[in-house]
């Protein structure tokens, strides 16, 4: 997705597959990084179980983006 695909997107939360092109990162990298090294990770997340969950409002306030 591109980041004005995620501004008008109706989800409430994104995935790694979601934001991995506005990163410039590959999801599996995101995850990883987000297990093991959170501390690198500067947006929300959570895990539920396996699944990597991402509120698009605080990403999109992360990534500059005026709401």
């Amino acid at each position: 997705m591109t980041l004005e695909e995620i501004i008008e997107t109706d989800k409430n939360f994104l995935s790694p597959g979601d934001i991995c092109s506005v990163l410039g990162s590959n999801p599996q990298t995101i995850r990883v990084t987000a297990r093991l090294r959170p501390d690198l990770i500067n947006y929300e997340f959570t895990f539920v179980g396996n699944r990597m969950k991402i509120p698009k409002i605080p990403f999109l306030r992360f990534m500059g983006v005026q709401i």
